[in-house]
């Protein structure tokens, strides 16, 4: 598949918005019970301010891979049916209680952050769902159409915005910083654990479709010479990525390197040195290194058209 550079910024920023909701809540039920040292006042509103705007950000990039952006509001007509809809539904509903958790944070109303937060969990996991299912109900796709893909999206997510927690917990100056930077480390290595696992699988598919099923003859020996046009179309643009084997491996080992190994080394050495910056660039290079993963996620894809549309002798 062709990726689109605002999908991988909707499904990259709402991630890490995602997970550091989900850090932020976590942080706050554990100091509830007792099990952790409570961040300063301003910590969860920070947080959540930082989380609505990854949100944000993510929504807005979405709107540029619209051909009639003025009629967005259709893409959620087909809730009943589509996994889309259904994203575009949860998506606002999770930023209004994201906004809400922080309110009630900023204005001390701890009686209802608890309440508040327990509904944002459900929304965001369930955008997460949403976001996965998109591509994971796509079955012709084998690349896609697995759990690891809901498995995927869902851990990477979580492991950088909760790296983003610990880069905000280490900027700050909080005591839980040591708690939540072992839990950034061992999503990350969780993550790379499943994305290692669909690396294997989607190496070892076997094509359902073949050159004699794509045009409808069995014979043994059949060489195709040209795409079957003599110009670009909409199946040549957005089926396939233009790219050769290479720049797929490159892009790979970037990835495995930026989004989980060096990030891994950064969160260890601020823990170990009790410094905020190498946590901050550990954030900055796991985004990074995600998008390169979402770019690989979308191109590894192998459309059954381009059986026929992308060969050229």
């Amino acid at each position: 598949m062709n990726p689109a550079f605002s999908v991988i910024f909707l499904t990259t920023l709402i991630g890490a918005g995602q997970g550091l909701f989900l850090a932020l809540y976590v942080i706050e039920v554990r100091v509830a019970t007792g099990l952790l040292a409570a961040p300063s006042a301003g910590y969860y509103w920070v947080g959540s301010a930082i989380a609505l705007l990854l949100l944000a950000a993510g929504l807005l990039a979405s709107f540029f891979h619209l051909g009639h952006p003025e009629r967005a509001w259709r893409a959620a007509a087909k809730w009943r049916t589509s996994w889309l809809s259904r994203e575009v539904l949860v998506l606002p509903a999770f930023m209004a209680a994201v906004a809400a958790y922080g309110w009630a944070h900023w204005q001390g109303m701890a009686s209802a952050t608890l309440v508040l937060g327990g509904a944002g969990v459900v929304l965001c996991l369930g955008l997460f769902l949403c976001t996965a299912m998109i591509y994971a109900c796509i079955r012709f796709l084998q690349e896609w159409a697995t759990p690891l893909t809901f498995v995927n999206f869902t851990l990477l997510g979580s492991a950088s915005g909760v790296t983003l927690a610990a880069a905000l917990a280490g900027y700050r100056g909080e005591a839980m910083v040591d708690v939540v930077g072992a839990w950034a480390i061992a999503l990350t290595v969780a993550g790379l654990i499943t994305r290692a696992a669909a690396l294997w699988r989607n190496a070892r598919l076997k094509p359902v479709s073949s050159l004699q099923t794509a045009i409808g003859i069995k014979h043994p020996r059949i060489v195709q010479k040209a795409q079957g046009f003599t110009g670009g179309s909409f199946n040549t643009r957005e089926f396939f990525h233009g790219r050769g084997p290479g720049t797929l491996r490159n892009v790979k080992w970037v990835f495995l390197i930026s989004a989980f190994v060096a990030p891994v080394a950064l969160i260890a050495a601020g823990l170990a040195a009790q410094a905020p910056l190498p946590l901050v660039t550990a954030f900055a290079v796991q985004i990074f290194g995600l998008m390169a993963e979402r770019w690989f996620f979308f191109a590894q894809a192998n459309h059954p058209q381009n059986l026929y549309y992308q060969a050229v002798s």
